[in-house]
């Protein structure tokens, strides 16, 4: 008895006769179900038939293997089929005619069919049809279809098509009167040439005109708009190099992209998928133009990239008396300045444009940013001069950088995916998107610095956040740049943090509890990594600066941890590079006299100087007391990491528990590490919620083996 598994229901339609639902076993093989089809309505011949589906694309079936619930009908062979849609389309009856076109456009996607039409020279036929143009708009859009869908198949070479044919079908395009229906599939001929043969497409940019593909863009027929944007698309990716940016050149004269942008992108239509990746194709074809720029280091022997990059250090800083200096101090001016602009080669700048990626557009997107808007380079580059050295956020460097994440993020270089469909409408909005994005990011980095206080030991993670606020604000599809600024402005420091933390939770509620175990148990150990990390740093020691009441910071001090944990050493120092040994620091305390940590404003030091003190400065001041809280050291950390660093070694000294944010941020990446490499060997090996029930103990153990009668 077959398994109810392998039994399936079905529709069978014979012609002529009312449809029934039956059984039929899939382990039998397909010509044993023809013939118990062909049994059940007494049609000899069983050899002579086949089955073909009803619903969608109508193919043969070749193999006996059905859903359940499908429609099927029994036809003729293939070869049968072919034969009498060949007689039929001669006809010269054009009710017969139009039948035997309409069932060909249906039947033609099965390649089976296709070789035995095309065996018999059936697709000439439908050239003749489509050169003589005598037929009826109906017949003649089955004929299209029919042909187009013979010729998807392969089996005969878009090349063999004769010019008259090409300019026939070309001339459908052209037509301000033909049917609707007929442009539609003469679009999609004329695209399928140039996809399948490169040396068509003189004659067809010949024969079609751009300015004839941007009318019909703006036509309110969906289908005809795809399928002019998909010619279109594929004529941009056929032409050559030079070919293509002449075609986009010319596009870009004719403002093809705010066409598209008011007809197609803000229409009160919904976009199709099929619309949407032709805009992903036509985004991609149109950056992948800079990625030559991309690829081609700077030449420092070249005069003309030489001068846009003088051009740059004069355009931030006034150079009226340059004239005046003699060679030496004018290369001494020079290097200064190009090092105020964030150069690191000052003294040879074209040296940080080596690197490729982003190679030479990393200097045309300065160049553009300080000649489009000269207010805001001027006071980025001069805003970052006036900071402390460490705490200035370089623009050359940055914009080396932001460049690359740009070129990455809008996949400059790569080419389009076949099934791509995220395109960015900002793009269709304005000329020249990357060095806009660029003008509009640049600042954002300044921004992002301030906000998360940065030096330029965290010049990565800033860039980092970055990256993240550009991809989550394109994300969400803005369609103007004004969109995007406010968009990705309103998303600061702060924000992603509340973002990561938020998914980070979800994360953590999505996995299975057994995950959510193994995590509880391996915090202690991580903890205590964290402890060691924290002494470790105390007992290398950190360099600090002095608050005096007049608000000089030329002292230095430094402090360390005893190797034993048991004396803070501590003592002044005068040079700033300097790493004085324990004995050197004449000054100490021991742990255990340590009564308190203080942080913020109730640290001693900022009691003293209330009113006068930033926020800055009270979030980087710390103090310990002893000796009965009589006295205090009074700490101000250089960064936010060095003051989390200390105060968690101080805390753990004191037996409590380290809280600072940069310890619950390695926590939470060691444990992220930790999970995934514990996990690592059971990669798409679903977990159960609970552990599987222990089995039942056998009834005996006589399987076990005693080695000690074996012995004997």
């Amino acid at each position: 008895m077959p398994q109810q598994k392998d039994i399936v229901k079905i529709a069978i339609q014979m012609p002529g006769a009312y449809p029934q639902l039956i059984q039929l076993d899939q382990k039998k093989p397909l010509s044993a179900v023809i013939k118990e089809v062909c049994d059940k309505w007494n049609k000899p011949d069983p050899e002579n038939y086949a089955l073909q589906y009803t619903d969608g694309v109508q193919c043969y079936i070749t193999e006996s293997w059905f859903l359940n619930g499908v429609c099927v009908c029994v036809v003729g062979l293939q070869g049968r089929c072919a034969e009498d849609l060949y007689k039929g389309i001669q006809s010269s009856d054009s009710g017969v005619r139009c039948d035997s076109l309409k069932l060909l456009a249906a039947v033609s996607t099965d390649i089976t069919f296709a070789q035995e039409f095309i065996s018999r020279d059936g697709h000439s036929l439908l050239v003749q049809i489509v050169e003589g143009a005598s037929e009826e708009p109906l017949l003649m859009t089955h004929a299209l279809t029919g042909f187009l869908e013979l010729m998807d198949h392969g089996i005969v070479s878009w090349e063999n098509l004769s010019s008259v044919f090409i300019k026939k079908v070309a001339s459908f395009v052209n037509a301000n009167a033909v049917d609707a229906s007929i442009q539609q599939v003469s679009l999609a001929i004329l695209e399928s040439m140039v996809q399948s043969s490169s040396s068509l497409f003189p004659q067809i940019m010949q024969e079609v005109s751009l300015e004839r593909l941007i009318t019909l863009l703006q036509v309110t027929n969906l289908q005809i708009q795809t399928k002019a944007m998909a010619l279109l698309v594929a004529l941009l990716q056929t032409a050559g190099d030079s070919d293509r940016q002449t075609l986009l050149a010319f596009l870009s004269k004719k403002n093809l992209r705010m066409y598209i942008y008011k007809n197609i992108i803000h229409s009160s239509m919904p976009m199709g998928d099929e619309m949407a990746h032709y805009l992903y194709v036509l985004q991609s074809v149109s950056l992948n133009l800079l990625e030559s720029r991309m690829r081609t280091p700077m030449d420092i022997y070249s005069q003309e990239q030489r001068e846009t990059l003088q051009g740059l250090r004069q355009a931030a800083f006034e150079t009226e008396s340059e004239g005046s200096l003699n060679n030496e101090r004018r290369r001494s001016l020079c290097a200064k300045e190009f090092r105020k602009l964030g150069f690191s080669n000052n003294s040879n700048p074209g040296q940080d444009l080596i690197r490729i990626p982003p190679g030479l557009l990393a200097l045309d997107t300065m160049s553009y940013f300080s000649t489009r808007y000269p207010d805001a380079f001027s006071r980025f580059v001069l805003e970052n001069s006036s900071r402390e050295d460490k705490h200035e956020c370089p623009f050359a460097r940055s914009s080396i950088q932001l460049t690359l994440i740009l070129c990455e993020i809008l996949r400059i270089g790569e080419p389009p995916s076949e099934t791509g469909s995220n395109y960015h409408p900002v793009f269709f909005s304005q000329d020249r998107l990357l060095e806009e994005l660029f003008c509009i990011c640049i600042q954002l980095v300044n921004k992002t610095w301030k906000e998360m206080r940065a030096t330029q030991e965290d010049f990565d993670k800033v860039m980092q956040v970055v990256r993240e606020q550009i991809t989550r604000t394109l994300s969400t599809k803005p369609t103007s740049l004004e969109l995007f600024k406010n968009k990705v402005n309103a998303l600061n420091y702060g924000e992603i943090l509340k973002l990561r933390q938020t998914e980070r939770l979800h994360q953590e509620e999505t996995l299975a509890p057994p995950v959510l175990e193994l995590k509880e148990r391996l915090k202690p150990e991580l903890q205590e990594l964290i402890r060691q990390q924290r002494l470790n740093r105390l007992c290398h020691g950190t360099l600090f600066r002095k608050i005096s009441s007049r608000r000089r910071q030329d002292k230095l001090w430094y402090c360390r941890l005893s190797p034993n944990h048991k004396v803070l050493h501590y003592g002044d120092v005068e040079e700033e590079n300097e790493t004085p040994s324990i004995e050197t620091l004449q000054d100490k305390i021991p742990v255990a006299d340590i009564k308190a940590l203080l942080t913020g404003k109730d640290c001693p030091h900022m009691k003293e100087n209330k009113g006068k003190q930033t926020k800055e400065m009270l979030d980087l001041a710390f103090s310990i007391t002893y000796d009965v809280e009589e006295y205090s050291l009074n700490f101000i950390a250089s960064s936010r990491t060095d003051f989390c660093l200390w105060t968690d070694g101080l805390n753990v000294l004191l037996g409590r528990e380290m809280n600072s944010e940069s310890m619950r941020s390695e926590l939470e990446i060691l444990l992220s590490m930790e999970i995934k490499l514990r996990l690592l060997d059971l990669e798409n090996v679903p977990i159960p919620d609970t552990a599987p029930p222990i089995p039942k103990p056998p009834s005996n153990f006589n399987f076990c083996y005693d080695f000690s009668q074996a012995e004997q």
